[in-house]
C-alpha cells in the first residue's frame, strides 16, 4: 500500500521542526505546530491567526478574514507533513498535481485557532494522495483532497530514455 508504513512512531514538531521537514518559510508557512504526525499515515496541525497576519489589513479592512487560498495552504502544509516527516524525504521539494473537492464551510477571523487533520491514503514512487479537513471549535471550516509529488523521488522512476 504505502512505501513507508511505520506507524509506531508518533512525532510532533514546532515551527523550526516543520521548517526542517518542508520548504515553506515566512510569510508562506501556514502551520504553527504539528501536534501529531504518524509517518506514512497522518498529521495533525495547528494555525493560530492573529490580526498581525500580513493579509488581514487587505482582506478586508472592514471585516478581516482569512483568504481561501491560505486555508487550502494550511491543509496541504499539514498533509505533506504526513510523509515529509520520514527521514528520507525531509526537506524535499513538493509539487501539487491536483486539488479536488475543496469546500469552505465557515469564515476564519483574527483570533481563531484552526486545527487541521490530514490523512495520507496512498504514497508510492513519490506520489502522495490524501485528504485534509480543518476545524475551529470542532466546527468544520474547510476540506480538500490532494495529490502531491516529491519530484526528486518521482524522477527516479522515469524511463532512462526520457531523462534529460
Amino acid at each position: 500500500m504505502n512505501e513507508t508504513t511505520d506507524t509506531s512512531q508518533v512525532m510532533s514538531f514546532d515551527t523550526m521542526g516543520i521548517q526542517a521537514c518542508q520548504r515553506n518559510r515566512y510569510p508562506l508557512l501556514f502551520v504553527d505546530q504539528i501536534v501529531e504526525a504518524v509517518p506514512g499515515k497522518s498529521a495533525r496541525g495547528v494555525k493560530c491567526f492573529t490580526y498581525n497576519e500580513w493579509f488581514f489589513p487587505a482582506h478586508f479592512d472592514d471585516e478581516p478574514n482569512v483568504p481561501g487560498f491560505i486555508l487550502v495552504e494550511c491543509l496541504v502544509q499539514t498533509f505533506i507533513m504526513s510523509f515529509l516527516c520520514i527521514d528520507e524525504y525531509k526537506g524535499k521539494k513538493t509539487n501539487f498535481v491536483s486539488i479536488d473537492n475543496v469546500k469552505f464551510k465557515r469564515k476564519v477571523v483574527p483570533g481563531d485557532r484552526l486545527e487541521v487533520d490530514a490523512t495520507l491514503d496512498h504514497f508510492k514512487r513519490g506520489i502522495a494522495k490524501g485528504h485534509a479537513e480543518s476545524y475551529i471549535d470542532q466546527e468544520l471550516v474547510c476540506q480538500a483532497d490532494f495529490v502531491v509529488t516529491i519530484p526528486d523521488v518521482l524522477d527516479g522512476f522515469r524511463p532512462k530514455s526520457s531523462r534529460a
